[in-house]
């Protein structure tokens, strides 16, 4: 019996005017799965990323995500994930309990849930004292890790992280990946954009992007066995002078 699939596409492209920024790419993602996009800045991973949860829409191609397909079934696709974009992701003037409050409401929480799940968060990281503070005045590493409790809150079948560390120093960035293996035991599919090749060793599987199109998928293991490499670093750079 097949492992049942959290996202699938197949020959998703988008285009403006006559540049390509994503080029027929295909590939699945297990449920439960961390699967790692990766690829130079500029390569097109934000763009596909953007077309999975409803941001775009495709020049052509095909995907499902949750279950459902990314033309026609935009609002249950968005019911269905959680996202964290690079650009950090919750209001800077609220508090860190009402953006909770916030993203809960929209979610379609009821208050008591909130209430309860908000206090899980709180405790979980250690933030109670910081809760009536506002988001602007949080240390980096404690808002992207309150950006990724926040983007799960509603306990949601995948959740898209672009670039999720981005700015923030090795060992938060070591503590936001356990925070994501973390989710990923609980059933919760990761689908995370990123440029720092050493993160890739972090992932199930993952794919890397050049110039829009996917050069390479499988895990790490196959891929630098593949182009005999000793690390992620220099499988990224055989592939894009394989490109050049």
């Amino acid at each position: 019996m097949p492992e049942p699939l959290a996202i699938e596409a197949q020959e998703l492209t988008k285009k403006f005017g006559d540049f390509t920024a994503v080029d027929r790419i295909t590939f699945t993602v297990k449920k439960g799965e961390i699967f790692g996009f990766l690829g130079a800045n500029g390569a097109g991973k934000t763009t596909a990323m953007r077309m999975l949860i409803g941001l775009l829409h495709p020049t052509s191609g095909q995907a499902r995500v949750a279950g459902y397909d990314i033309y026609h079934d935009t609002e249950k696709i968005k019911h269905n994930i959680g996202y964290m974009s690079q650009r950090f992701s919750l209001y800077n003037d609220l508090t860190v309990w009402e953006n909770m409050e916030l993203f809960g409401g929209i979610y379609g929480m009821r208050d008591s849930e909130i209430k309860q799940k908000a206090d899980e968060v709180i405790e979980k990281l250690g933030i109670g004292r910081l809760k009536n503070r506002q988001v602007k005045h949080l240390p980096l590493g404690f808002k992207q890790k309150l950006a990724f409790s926040v983007a799960i809150f509603h306990e949601p079948q995948i959740v898209f992280l672009d670039e999720p560390t981005g700015g923030v120093d090795p060992i938060v960035r070591r503590q936001f990946w356990e925070m994501i293996y973390e989710e990923a035991e609980r059933g919760i599919t990761a689908f995370v954009t990123t440029h720092y090749m050493d993160e890739a060793e972090y992932c199930n599987r993952l794919s890397i992007m050049v110039d829009g199109q996917i050069k390479a998928l499988g895990t790490p293991g196959e891929l630098k066995q593949e182009l005999n490499s000793k690390n992620m670093d220099e499988v990224f750079l055989k592939l894009a002078r394989q490109q050049s």
